[in-house]
C-alpha cells in the first residue's frame, strides 16, 4: 500500500470507521462474543453437561437406541432421527419430532436423547435449544429474531468488513514508516496505543470472519454469485423457511424396521460402509427411509430405502457447493486446526475490546475539544 489517498479521503474513512463503531457496537459486541463461545461449542457442552459423554465402549443395532428414546421421551416426542457417534467418547444422539406447529421462520419444537453406544441406556434428555449453547447460537445466527435476524446478521457483516478495511486505512501511516508504526507507543495515550495495535493485528482475521458471516446469511445471492463464475444454474431456492413452518411428522407404524432399513441401505451401497445416521420415514407422499453411510474411502453417501417395497437407492451426490461449505468450514474454525480456533476466538472478543476502547477515545477528544474551545 503506498498510499493511503488523500486527506479527505482518510477523514471520510475515519468517519465511516467512527459512526459504525457507535452505531453498531452494542450489536457487534454480542454477536462476536457469541462466535467466540461456538468456536469451542462441543468442549463446552461437555463442561456443563459431563453425564451426557459418560458412554462405554461398543455398538448395537439402531434400533435398541431408538428403544431407548423412546421410554425417555415417554410420549413428549417421537424418535426421528438416530446419529451416531463422530469419534471415541461420544453419545449417540436421537432427536425426536415434538407435534405441533413451530412458530414462523423457527425450527419445529424437538427433544434430544443421548445414548450411551454400548449399552443402549439414556443419559440425558433435553432440548439443546432451549439451553445456553442453543441460546448462543440463535444470539449468533439471528440476534434471537428467527423471522428477520439473519438478514440483519448478515448486513452486521458487511458493516464489519467495511469497518475493518476503513481502519486499516486510517491506521496506515501517512510517511509508509510501517515498521515504526508497529511499535507499541505510537501515542502519548495506553487506550490509543491499545486500539490501534490490536486493531491491526487482527484486522484481517476479523475482516474473514464478516466476510464469511455475510456469505453464509445470504445463501440465494451468494450461490447465484457461485454459480455465475462456475457457470451452472443455481439450484432451487432456498425453501427452508417454509420447511420450517410445515415439518412432516415420522410415520406412526412404519412397515420396515430401522434395521431391516439399515440393512438394506448398507448393501445397496455395496457394504463395508459405516453407518453415519438414519432418519426415519414421514408421513405424506411416499414415505422413506434416510440412511447416510460412510465407506472405507471417499465422501458420505445417502440411501433412500422405500418403506412400501424395501427398494433402496443410492442417491446422486452433487457436492453441494464447495465455495459455500468452505465459507462455513472457514467461519466456525472447527476443521482449521487450533492455531485458527484461538484466531478465531480472539477475533470474535475483538469488537468489544475495540468498540469501548473507540467509544472512550471519542469521548476523550471530545472533552478535549470542548477544554480547547
Amino acid at each position: 500500500m503506498a498510499k493511503t489517498g488523500g486527506p479527505r479521503l482518510r477523514g471520510m474513512l475515519r468517519d465511516i470507521h467512527l459512526w459504525i463503531g457507535l452505531c453498531l457496537f452494542l450489536v457487534l459486541a454480542p454477536l462476536g462474543l457469541s462466535g467466540s463461545l461456538l468456536v469451542w461449542d462441543e468442549p463446552l457442552d461437555r463442561a456443563i453437561h459431563p453425564e451426557r459423554y459418560r458412554v462405554t465402549a461398543g455398538a448395537l443395532a439402531p434400533s435398541a437406541y431408538v428403544v431407548s428414546a423412546q421410554r425417555a421421551f415417554n410420549g413428549r416426542a417421537i424418535p426421528a432421527q438416530v446419529r451416531m457417534p463422530a469419534g471415541p467418547g461420544e453419545p449417540v444422539i436421537v432427536t425426536g419430532f415434538v407435534p405441533g406447529r413451530a412458530r414462523p421462520g423457527e425450527r419445529p419444537p424437538s427433544l434430544t436423547a443421548w445414548i450411551d453406544p454400548g449399552a443402549a441406556r439414556t443419559l440425558d434428555v433435553g432440548d439443546p435449544r432451549g439451553e445456553l449453547r442453543g441460546v448462543v447460537h440463535r444470539l449468533h445466527g439471528a440476534l434471537l429474531a428467527p423471522q428477520y435476524g439473519r438478514t440483519i446478521v448478515g448486513w452486521l457483516g458487511v458493516a464489519m468488513l467495511v469497518s475493518c478495511v476503513s481502519g486499516l486505512v486510517v491506521w496506515w501511516p501517512r510517511n509508509n514508516a510501517f515498521v515504526r508504526a508497529l511499535a507499541w507507543r505510537r501515542s502519548p495515550s495506553t487506550l490509543s496505543n491499545l486500539h490501534h495495535a490490536a486493531g491491526f493485528w487482527i484486522c484481517v482475521p476479523l475482516a474473514v470472519l464478516s466476510l464469511t458471516g455475510a456469505w453464509i446469511a445470504f445463501p440465494e445471492a451468494t450461490r447465484a454469485l457461485t454459480s455465475a463464475f462456475q457457470n451452472r444454474p443455481a439450484g432451487p431456492p432456498d425453501d427452508r423457511r417454509r420447511e420450517v413452518q410445515a415439518p412432516a411428522a415420522p410415520l406412526g407404524d412404519p412397515r420396515l424396521s430401522v434395521d431391516q432399513a439399515v440393512a438394506a441401505a448398507v448393501q445397496a451401497s455395496g457394504g463395508g460402509a459405516r453407518l453415519v445416521s438414519v432418519t426415519l420415514p414421514t408421513r405424506g407422499g411416499r414415505p422413506a427411509w434416510r440412511v447416510q453411510l460412510r465407506p472405507a474411502a471417499g465422501p458420505a453417501a445417502t440411501v433412500r430405502v422405500d418403506d412400501a417395497t424395501g427398494q433402496a437407492r443410492l442417491q446422486p451426490q452433487d457436492g453441494g457447493d464447495p465455495v459455500a461449505r468452505f465459507m462455513r468450514r472457514l467461519h466456525e474454525g472447527s476443521d482449521f486446526g487450533p492455531v485458527w480456533r484461538v484466531i478465531v476466538t480472539l477475533a470474535g472478543v475483538a469488537p468489544t475490546v475495540l468498540g469501548v476502547s473507540g467509544v472512550l477515545l471519542w469521548l476523550d477528544r471530545r472533552r478535549a475539544r470542548s477544554r480547547a474551545s
